[in-house]
């Protein structure tokens, strides 16, 4: 939801910080490959209960997300590039969930909770930018990017923040994870019924 306004906000800073990166010859996959190592020992240090550390290594991998596809744009946009970014982007943010999990039993059925709608928002994205891909349909808002970003409530901006509330405050852990996973239904939703029309109209244009 977020995402469409921080973007623009945020792409000069990254623009910056990526060109002395490109002169130095560093890749953006070696980028994303940085970030996802570091981003997944966050699921140890949520496990121990270390939440301050774990907040670090989150918004690091969060820094270095955003980095690689800065790097991207200087140099060169390619589809295996973004093929590794947005899987590592899903395994760290299940990696995250699973981490809360181990941290406390009480946590599990929270956390299982928002996995399951974690699937729902993934697979309805997913989804839709494969069958985007292969009808040419262009997003207007997203167009920098290697494929069709479909939005909703919960997109990228809103799960970091949720993360950044989960280690500041563990203890509220449950409601965050149930409040969130009703976001993320209502984003299924829409984005199933957003989705199925935009492909239909597209499928009748071309009769």
């Amino acid at each position: 939801m977020f995402d469409r306004h921080l973007i623009p906000l945020i792409r000069s800073p990254l623009t910056r910080l990526a060109r002395p990166l490109c002169r130095a010859g560093i890749s953006a996959n070696q980028i994303s490959l940085t970030g996802f190592a570091i981003g997944m020992l966050a699921l140890p240090l949520l496990a121990f209960g270390l939440y301050p550390l774990a907040l670090g290594v989150i918004l690091l991998n969060r820094l270095l997300d955003g980095l690689d596809g800065a790097v991207a744009r200087e140099t060169r946009i390619t589809d295996c590039g973004g093929f590794l970014d947005i899987t590592l982007d899903f395994i760290f943010y299940a990696a995250v969930v699973l981490g809360f999990a181990l941290a406390a039993p009480a946590n599990a059925l929270p956390a299982a909770t928002l996995l399951f709608a974690f699937m729902g928002t993934g697979s309805s994205f997913l989804a839709f930018a494969i069958m985007a891909g292969k009808q040419g349909i262009e997003n207007p808002v997203y167009h920098h990017k290697s494929l069709y970003y479909l939005g909703g409530l919960t997109e990228g901006s809103e799960t970091i923040a949720l993360f950044v509330l989960m280690c500041l405050w563990p203890a509220e852990f449950s409601p965050l994870a149930y409040g969130f996973a009703l976001l993320c239904l209502i984003t299924t939703l829409t984005r199933l019924w957003s989705g199925y029309h935009t492909l239909r109209q597209q499928g009748h244009r071309e009769r």
